[in-house]
């Protein structure tokens, strides 16, 4: 299901002030919030969409992003809104699957023997000890995918890292944990994930972002700079005018979607002019002349 406009699920306006937008969000959030609708699935997911609005449009530089490119400029979870993107598995090799860690002990056995009395410890004392481990990754790594190598029981494996993998995450190498008691089932292996940052580039979700410093001259008159992107440096126009704080996308450039067959979110660049610093007496001279016309001398820019 296409999301919503943002500005529609707060009832607000595009010229909405960041009060305006506080208020309203506040408005909704109270009227849809879970504990004030308990086991209302449709209320949930309202108040789930107010929350995402208000993010961005709370935001001057998401909302800005967003004002020009939509959704596909603020970014989402990768793999769709609100889903796991590992589930199922469905990756690497043999034995190998991605999956959330999400801490704690326990899991899928506990629920289900918890509600219908079976599976939980009882099932558990017959597998073998769950191991974790730590890999670090640089950001390129994490976007295009790598193999490592790890060490687990005196023995070397290979472990595929997925393109678009986000810090944090985990994945499970099925039977390669502790070895179980009686000829069970042995353990698993989780390898959770860790990402270096960026010098110059950041991510949300799909999304990867940087600034762009362009001199006062070069906003006003127009230019084309250089952009670091993982992919190496690309071109890009500045249109004449451009204001400090306005993004640009470059398409193609952003992290793999996982499962996506290949596709990649975008590369926003937010412009930011440098104001000069140190100006001579001429320069200042040029600069209100150029404020006050009235008092512009013959020949100033033309």
């Amino acid at each position: 299901m296409a999301k919503r406009d943002y500005y529609e699920v707060l009832g607000v306006g595009k010229n909405a002030s960041d009060d305006e937008i506080k208020k309203a969000y506040r408005k909704l959030a109270i009227k849809y919030h879970p504990d004030k609708n308990p086991g209302d699935k449709v209320a949930e997911e309202k108040f789930k969409e107010v929350s995402e609005a208000h993010d961005v449009l709370s935001d001057k530089q998401k909302r800005a992003r967003y004002d020009q490119f939509g959704h596909a400029g603020v970014g989402g979870a990768a793999g769709g809104a609100g889903g796991n993107p590992f589930a199922g598995g469905g990756f690497g090799g043999a034995g190998q699957s991605f999956n959330f860690d999400f801490g704690g002990a326990g899991g899928l056995d506990d629920i289900l023997g918890s509600i219908f009395g079976f599976g939980g410890a009882g099932r558990r004392s017959m597998r073998g000890e769950d191991y974790h481990t730590t890999i670090v990754l640089n950001f390129e790594e994490a976007v295009f995918g790598t193999t490592k190598v790890i060490s687990s029981n005196g023995k070397d494996l290979k472990v595929k890292i997925p393109e678009g993998i986000d810090d944090g995450m985990s994945i499970r190498l099925t039977g390669k944990g502790g070895p179980a008691p009686k000829g069970g089932e042995k353990g698993d292996l989780y390898v959770t994930v860790r990402v270096k940052p960026h010098k110059h580039l950041t991510r949300e979700g799909n999304i990867i972002l940087s600034e762009k410093m362009v001199s006062m001259v070069d906003a006003a008159l127009g230019t084309e700079v250089d952009v670091e992107t993982v992919d190496g440096n690309v071109r890009m126009k500045v249109p004449a005018g451009t204001q400090s704080g306005t993004p640009f996308k470059l398409s193609g450039h952003g992290v793999p979607l996982m499962r996506s067959d290949g596709h990649r979110g975008p590369h926003i660049v937010t412009i930011i002019v440098e104001t000069p610093r140190n100006l001579s007496k001429k320069q200042k001279e040029l600069l209100e002349e150029f404020q006050n016309p009235k008092n512009k001398k013959k020949g100033f820019w033309g």
